[in-house]
């Protein structure tokens, strides 16, 4: 651009519009004039007391404000910010333009038809410029349904609301500059006010939109698993599944994980829908954090964020506690990053020196050693544990753990052989802290009773964090140290082959390899007879029961002395 058009823009930034009027006919022409001199799109965004704030070369897709840089406002209000846009076809603003005016919010849009002629009057007014002007404002939604998860996986796209709008019929610049500003907000705040009351929204609960990214290293099963899986996590850590959202690539995007369409998508989704947290289905980098976060406007969260999180509630015991805050600091401490004002580097190059130790750096350090005082206190927690263990073993009492994939019924299954009273729910990682009982069974030919040990470990999950394999080192030693497994499955999950695979995975990654395990098939009150047949002849060794209705734990009493048996004279 020519530097003369360059100073035409930055001169409207010195003009005023009236508080209770939308735009005046000179500034509409004046702005139409040096749109049509360079060829171009020209938004100019005001805000209530009349002021210029910004001003962009291109439409109000491309020159919108960022959500970070918007005012802050709730569901029941508008940004204060209206924008008056030029465009060069003679038509009604396009749905570009209306969700532009949807993701901010805006009091309202104001599009301006150019003719791509006109004149300057002498005094330097312009005019003939305008052809004909459209008067677009958002309004109310009634109704925005709260849908909880995971049915929300179901929900289609056709039955979500998009954003409502209302355009004006075209008006001339006189009917324009006569429209109320202050009117037309009260009135659109006063509704937006009004539905906002009516929904019945839980403040305790965030409101959660997800979003799923298939690219070719899976299958659709996988990825619809994946999905529902997640869901289940987010409702575990206490939010609300509103929506989830899809999109395929051959591979993620390296800023934003997902299009730039899609991101755009997300963040008028979550606009519409009142979200205030997007979960994705996969671990983000800080910068791709930062970027969506930027573009969407509200809080972004991975699914390893979620697992955190939901540890951070079941942690009940100090070593569980004390595992968690290791495995959350190990996981916050890639992700302190940003070189503001206030935050400098020291060093001994070009663009490393600096006032002193920042704010950054001084956080980097304080966890830094608060993780190594945490990871002391889980080897002394390792070495206590590994004492019981000698002593147990000293006395010759062999010991079991079960293992397997979470909420597939091991805490039922302890509580259902030794009464232990072991909390126990629908939902993945009820229980998180380790329990061993005591437990009598046959043993020998002659049936007489010997006493072993078993423990309830931390469930597994499809791509456990390494941060939470880490920090619970001192947990999962009960698995190795064991004298064998009970591998529980969850029948009655669509997905229970891939939870085997996914358990199997986890224990091969073991420094120690587990001793022999059993495989126990759960809940087969709610598996299809098809499913019990395939289970049965995959896994003909399998010992297939119901801990809460407590069918076939005889047959697994006998089996697991058998086991005990076998890992004691072989191991």
């Amino acid at each position: 651009m020519k530097s003369s058009q360059l100073k035409q823009l930055q001169r409207l930034y010195h003009q005023r519009i009236p508080g209770d009027r939308i735009t005046t006919p000179d500034f509409s022409q004046r702005l139409a004039a040096i749109s049509t001199e360079v060829n171009q799109p020209v938004c100019a965004y005001i805000n209530r007391r009349g002021q210029v704030i910004r001003v962009g070369v291109g439409t109000p897709r491309q020159t919108q404000i960022p959500p970070l840089e918007l005012p802050r406002y709730g569901a029941e209000r508008l940004s204060g910010i209206r924008c008056i846009a030029t465009h060069l076809k003679p038509e009604p603003p396009n749905e570009s333009a209306l969700t532009a005016m949807a993701l901010q919010r805006l009091d309202a849009l104001v599009v301006l038809n150019i003719t791509g002629t006109g004149f300057t009057r002498r005094g330097g007014g312009a005019t003939g410029y305008v052809k004909e002007a459209y008067l677009a404002h958002l309004t109310p939604q009634e109704s925005r349904t709260l849908i909880t998860s995971p049915a929300a996986l179901k929900v289609e796209q056709s039955q979500i609301q998009s954003p409502s709008w209302n355009i004006s019929p075209p008006l001339g610049l006189d009917d324009l500059a006569e429209q109320d500003l202050v009117d037309l907000v009260e009135n659109l705040e006063a509704e937006f006010q009004r539905e906002f009351i009516a929904q019945e929204v839980d403040a305790d609960h965030d409101r959660v939109l997800i979003v799923g990214v298939m690219t070719s290293e899976i299958t659709p099963l996988q990825f619809q698993d994946t999905l529902v899986e997640l869901a289940r996590l987010v409702d575990t850590a206490g939010g609300d599944v509103l929506q989830t959202i899809q999109q395929k690539r051959s591979r993620v995007h390296p800023q934003t994980v997902v299009g730039e369409g899609k991101v755009q998508e997300i963040a008028l989704t979550a606009q519409t829908l009142g979200v205030n947290l997007v979960v994705f289905d996969r671990d983000l980098s800080p910068s791709q954090v930062r970027n969506l976060e930027m573009q969407i406007g509200i809080r972004v969260v991975d699914r390893t964020e979620v697992i955190l999180d939901i540890f951070a509630q079941r942690a009940q015991s100090r070593a569980g506690k004390l595992q968690v805050e290791l495995a959350q600091l190990e996981y916050m401490q890639p992700r302190l990053a940003g070189r503001g004002r206030t935050m400098s580097r020291l060093g001994g190059g070009i663009g490393t020196r600096g006032p002193g130790e920042t704010k950054l750096e001084t956080e980097r350090r304080a966890i830094g050693q608060r993780i190594s005082r945490l990871q002391k206190e889980v080897n002394q927690l390792q070495a206590h544990r590994s004492r019981l263990r000698q002593r147990r073993q000293h006395r010759e009492v062999p010991s079991v753990a079960l293992v397997g994939y979470t909420n597939a019924g091991k805490s039922t299954l302890l509580n259902a052989l030794t009464n232990a009273e072991v909390y126990t729910a629908d939902q993945l990682f009820a229980t998180l802290d380790p329990t061993t009982r005591r437990l009598v069974i046959p043993y020998g030919e002659t049936n007489e009773h010997q006493e072993i040990l078993i423990t309830d470990t931390v469930g597994f999950i499809h791509e456990l964090p390494a941060s939470l394999m880490d920090a619970f080192r001192a947990t999962l030693e009960e698995v190795t140290e064991a004298d064998a497994l009970l591998h529980l499955v969850d029948l009655s999950h669509p997905a229970w082959l891939r939870h085997i695979r996914s358990v199997r995975e986890i224990l091969a990654q073991m420094p120690i390899t587990p001793g022999p395990a059993l495989v126990i098939f759960n809940k087969i009150d709610q598996a299809d007879s098809e499913t019990l047949a395939v289970a049965r002849e995959e896994f003909p060794l399998a010992v297939f029961i119901s801990a809460s209705q407590r069918l076939g734990l005889e047959t697994l009493r006998q089996r697991l002395a058998q086991l005990i048996e076998y890992a004691v004279d072989y191991g």
